[in-house]
């Protein structure tokens, strides 16, 4: 693998700096603008992690030491009630998990998904009834009704459980099966498969197999329960070739509603500091990645680019492109800080407008993190118009700036100036008042749920 040519830390040359791209607005494409809410109990270690292959694009691994950490709802303070609806089309609900042994796909954490009370939630209701952050983003599907929830089903920890489930028929059967049971009892309106990734290609052709009856399962489903809707089948792809090039994308593709492009170019496992999330340069970036996806015959228009609300730290280096020794202290785990606490106090800010990448650095500590900025989230959005691409995909909401939140406090925690990045990418993909983004309608309708309260529409 190269090493990205940089001189360390070289002047921000904005004279330079090429005129933004002309927005190209089609009455026919309507940006997606997607961010996962990350809401369920994680507690994961790093001596897990370590027995998986880290490399490029791994997805996003919690590489915090031996502690544990609280997402969502628990630690970072983050309900249901702080999402920007009309900044979004989609919400990626992460993650359920599945059983490698049966194929069942099961919620990580009922108390958060559905037994929570929230203010004006009744606890004298008769009957069965859905509570919990789920019940909260169903009430605002009513209000916003062009907001798709979304179940992502696996993410990087879970993801090993699918490797026996998509090459046998009768444990995909069991994924399909109990993934639509999930999406009708909660009010679902689209799943999202985050399988990071196929190793062979017996397990990529299980994939494809997978996606066929994920497909004529919802469609058969909406058929059943009388909803004229169609189900948004979406996966997290990724970016990096030795795992793009072992999918069957071109299979793939014809039961897919979009693609997600993950990122995570940078981090922890690499020799050198770098760019996480660039759009240009060495050694790996989304240009390439979408360049691919491109030749296996899918329509720009399908493609959704991922960006990051955090960023990845090096200590002991002199800029990207350089080694480093060891990653920084973290938000939340070691070697990756929230975007809301971006740049960090004393940090310096960098852009290479080329790359489309920007990062902090602090000549004192010696810290360099990669991030988005807010011009480079610009820039990205204009390439975005410019190469006619399907939108944006942020992980995840509760990292970005510009909602009022709890005090976290401590280093990493303290919110630092600056807009949220989910917003200018609506201003910039959508407009103001929306009108280049998708404003298809979600569903309403869930006549075979298990909840009293979510079939009678709330």
């Amino acid at each position: 693998m190269s090493t990205a040519q940089y001189t360390p830390l070289a002047v921000d040359d904005d004279s330079q700096s090429p005129a933004p791209a002309r927005k190209l607005a089609s009455p026919t494409r309507r940006s997606i603008l997607s961010a996962v809410l990350l809401l369920v109990l994680a507690a994961f270690g790093y001596q897990a992690l370590k027995h998986y292959s880290l490399g490029p694009d791994i997805g996003h691994p919690l590489d915090n030491g031996d502690k544990n950490i609280n997402w969502g709802i628990y630690g970072r303070k983050y309900p249901p009630q702080n999402i920007p609806a009309e900044d979004l089309t989609h919400i990626l609900y992460a993650f359920a998990n599945v059983q490698a042994d049966s194929g069942t796909v099961v919620m990580s954490d009922k108390w958060a998904d559905s037994e929570i009370h929230y203010e004006g939630d009744s606890w004298g209701d008769t009957g069965n009834n859905l509570y919990g952050c789920l019940k909260q983003i169903n009430l605002m599907k009513k209000q916003h009704r062009h907001l798709k929830l979304l179940l992502s089903i696996g993410g990087w920890t879970y993801s090993p459980n699918f490797h026996p489930v998509v090459v046998n028929p009768a444990l995909r059967a069991n994924f399909v099966s109990s993934s639509i049971k999930i999406l009708e009892d909660y009010g679902f309106d689209g799943l999202d498969i985050d399988y990071e990734y196929p190793g062979n290609e017996e397990q990529a052709r299980g994939y494809v197999d997978l996606l066929r009856e994920l497909r004529q399962g919802l469609d058969a489903h909406a058929h059943r329960m009388g909803v004229h809707y169609k189900y948004p089948l979406t996966i997290a792809a990724p970016c990096g070739p030795a795992n793009y090039e072992k999918l069957c994308a071109r299979e793939m593709d014809q039961y897919l509603s979009f693609w997600n492009l993950m990122y995570d170019y940078s981090g922890s496992w690499d020799s050198v500091a770098n760019h996480q999330a660039n759009v240009r340069g060495p050694p790996i970036n989304t240009t390439m990645a979408v360049d691919w996806y491109k030749s296996q015959g899918i329509h720009p228009s399908k493609l959704i680019i991922g960006m990051p609300l955090y960023g990845r730290s090096f200590l002991n280096t002199d800029g990207p492109g350089c080694p480093y020794n060891d990653v920084g202290e973290g938000s939340w785990e070691r070697g990756s800080y929230d975007y809301r606490a971006l740049p960090l106090p004393g940090a310096t800010p960098h852009r290479d407008e080329h790359a489309m990448a920007s990062w902090s650095y602090d000549p004192r500590t010696r810290e360099m993190i990669t991030y988005d900025s807010e011009e480079v989230v610009k820039l990205k959005t204009h390439w975005i118009n410019h190469m006619r691409l399907g939108g944006a995909m942020f992980w995840e909401l509760s990292g970005d700036k510009g909602t009022r939140r709890e005090d976290l406090g401590g280093h990493g925690k303290d919110e630092q100036p600056g807009k949220s990045l989910v917003s200018i990418a609506r201003e910039e993909l959508g407009g103001r008042d929306r009108q280049h983004l998708d404003n298809t309608p979600n569903n309403l309708v869930y006549k075979g749920s298990c909840f009293d309260n979510l079939r009678n529409g709330l």
